[in-house]
């Protein structure tokens, strides 16, 4: 018996299990076993486990992590579009405290310039973590320009190919 594979005595109940449609995580849990034992066993016996069904949850899984990768992006450019309006917009400001411990307020024009700088630097933030969620789509144009110069390219191999197959007569100096 191969190194690795359960004994022999247990094989017919891999192949019941097996046909039941079970996969190799419920066989080995079904039969207590590890799954290394049961996959090596399979392919000893000339078992295949039904892969589809894995690989098709796997590609929607992606496909839900992708979008909410892209919402979350959408977001954070939401975000930063909110944190830089309130660079222009009027700004409240307040303080508690002093030796009567009151409440101060004050409504300026606009922040201060340190204020728009925090505002600024969080709005950067937010733009940046967003295009590291979704980065955008990026053509350099190196395949067209090459797809273009190919096509360039067997154009003039054509046309020269042409000019070789028409005999031109000799252009004879004309005297004057």
């Amino acid at each position: 018996m191969p190194q690795g594979l359960m004994s022999e005595d247990r094989w017919e109940e891999l192949r019941q299990l097996h046909a039941e449609g079970l996969g190799r995580n419920a066989i080995a849990r079904q039969m207590g076993i590890n799954t290394s034992v049961v996959s090596r066993t399979a392919a000893h016996l000339g078992l295949d486990f039904d892969r589809s069904r894995i690989a098709a949850a796997t590609a929607a899984r992606v496909a839900d992590v992708a979008e909410r990768r892209s919402l979350l992006a959408e977001d954070l450019v939401s975000d930063a579009e909110r944190l830089r309006a309130q660079l222009w917009q009027p700004h409240l400001y307040w303080d508690w405290g002093g030796k009567d411990h009151d409440y101060d307020e004050k409504l300026a024009d606009e922040p201060t310039p340190a204020d728009k700088r925090a505002l600024m630097g969080a709005a950067g933030m937010a733009i940046d973590r967003s295009l590291k969620l979704l980065p955008p789509e990026t053509s350099s144009g190196v395949d067209q320009a090459k797809s273009m110069l190919g096509s360039l390219g067997e154009l003039l191999t054509a046309y020269s190919r042409s000019e070789d197959d028409q005999e031109t007569p000799p252009v004879e100096d004309a005297e004057d």
